[in-house]
């Protein structure tokens, strides 16, 4: 039952963010930022830690799971260091998923070449 409920609400995700961009004059850069906010607003107000509950990787993996988890990474430090966390929090739960992008993106610029 968690697949499916994964499966659903990540499809659900995605499928507006196809709605909108099939409807809308927006680009793939804008829809991306735009989820990335509003899983960002989403996560301050504490809604989408109940859907992450509720759906699992269907809430994480979409891009505003990445929003959600800069802003809960923020609350947390802030909690525990104060004001200085605003500045350290968004790098201590995603540091990881954004070095691993750039190391493997370096290496795959490094082995292969792209075509004209």
């Amino acid at each position: 039952m968690d697949y499916l409920k994964a499966f659903l609400v990540g499809g659900a995700i995605c499928a507006l963010a196809q709605i909108i961009y099939d409807n809308t004059k927006l680009t793939p850069a804008h829809i991306l930022v735009a989820f990335t906010v509003a899983g960002a607003i989403l996560g301050g107000l504490g809604v989408y830690e109940t859907l992450t509950r509720f759906a699992g990787a269907g809430a994480i993996i979409p891009v505003s799971g990445f929003g959600n988890a800069i802003v809960t990474g923020m609350l947390n430090e802030v909690k525990r260091l104060g004001w200085e966390g605003l500045f350290t929090g968004a790098f201590e739960i995603t540091g990881l998923g954004v070095t691993t992008a750039i190391v493997f993106g370096s290496l795959m610029a490094v082995l292969f070449r792209p075509r004209d």
